[in-house]
């Protein structure tokens, strides 16, 4: 079955055209980015709350994981630290800026001085058509099934082809996307040039989250996932937890802050509620999901994941 298009970003070209999706904070650590790179998708490392020196650290662990695949990184607009957090992974030598909660000018202006293709995260044709004329080298189109920060409440397959008529430019799907009959729809009836996963990915043995943070993956059902109000000025879709419920009370609110945002309501702290989230602690800790987390049966590893995405499929002629 012939239908995988050959992605080519700028002057990177995958094995597969699949991107995984940068999920904070440390989800998406140098283990999961370097598993997928060696698998021959772009393996990205989430930069959103690192501290400069483990930028570098996770760059380093994915290289030595990736066998010359390509790794790139994926940090939030909204953080305080984005100019400075992809400043550091350019000089670091990472392949590829990805860039979502936001819109980011500086990463076009960074991605030129270091010769490095930028991947906006993008919602809508009008933002598509900005990103390519200030010299993006593709646009990723994520709607509100995606997991995490969502910049519209439209599903993404309705606004691909507005994005698509927009530009020359590659563009790749965001959200719903968990199993090859996914990946047959998004490249046969959207016509997209490539895909992100997030989701499928967090449930992966090499994402850095403990097994409670699996649990609530594995546990989802169909309509679990709710959106929440986050502290970037965001809806996010997310799992119910007892922090969730809390948080949703205004019961949450930070004693004190670290501006770890350039802009933040205090609702709750974003940055520990994931943190928390990762590490098992349920009664502190927010988790992200994609609408269709419920049709994760399992935790694979990254190899299996691409095993059963792109068993049996070829490229197009």
């Amino acid at each position: 079955m012939k239908i995988l298009p050959r992605l080519k970003i700028g002057k990177l070209q995958p094995r597969y055209p699949l991107i995984q999706g940068g999920m904070a904070i440390r989800v998406s650590t140098g283990k999961l980015a370097g598993a997928v790179a060696r698998e021959g998708g772009i393996g990205l490392i989430a930069g959103s709350g690192m501290e400069l020196d483990d930028v570098r650290a996770e760059i380093a662990i994915a290289r030595s994981i990736a066998n010359g695949g390509i790794v790139g990184i994926n940090t939030m607009v909204a953080a305080s630290q984005f100019r400075v957090v992809m400043e550091t992974a350019a000089k670091a030598g990472i392949d590829a800026l990805i860039a979502g909660a936001g819109f980011s000018r500086d990463i076009f202006d960074i991605g030129r001085d270091y010769d490095i293709p930028v991947v906006p995260i993008v919602s809508s044709d009008r933002v598509a058509a900005l990103a390519e004329k200030l010299g993006a080298s593709a646009v990723v189109v994520e709607g509100c099934e995606a997991g995490g920060h969502l910049g519209t409440d439209r599903l993404a397959r309705d606004i691909f082809p507005e994005v698509r008529s927009a530009v020359q430019i590659p563009v790749l799907l965001a959200g719903g996307v968990i199993d090859q009959n996914d990946i047959v729809e998004a490249f046969t009836v959207t016509k997209a040039d490539g895909v992100q996963l997030g989701t499928r990915f967090a449930a992966s043995f090499e994402a850095n989250v403990c097994q409670a943070f699996h649990d609530v993956y594995l546990n989802a059902k169909k309509g679990d996932v709710f959106r929440i109000m986050s502290p970037v000025g965001l809806w996010g879709n997310a799992l119910a937890t007892p922090f969730s419920e809390k948080a949703d009370r205004g019961e949450m609110k930070p004693q004190t802050c670290d501006s770890c945002l350039k802009k933040c309501s205090r609702r709750f702290c974003i940055i520990q509620a994931l943190i928390q989230a990762r590490a098992g602690n349920l009664d502190k800790g927010l988790v992200f999901a994609g609408e269709n987390v419920y049709r994760i049966g399992e935790i694979l590893s990254v190899k299996d994941i691409f095993a059963r995405l792109f068993s049996g499929l070829d490229y197009r002629d």
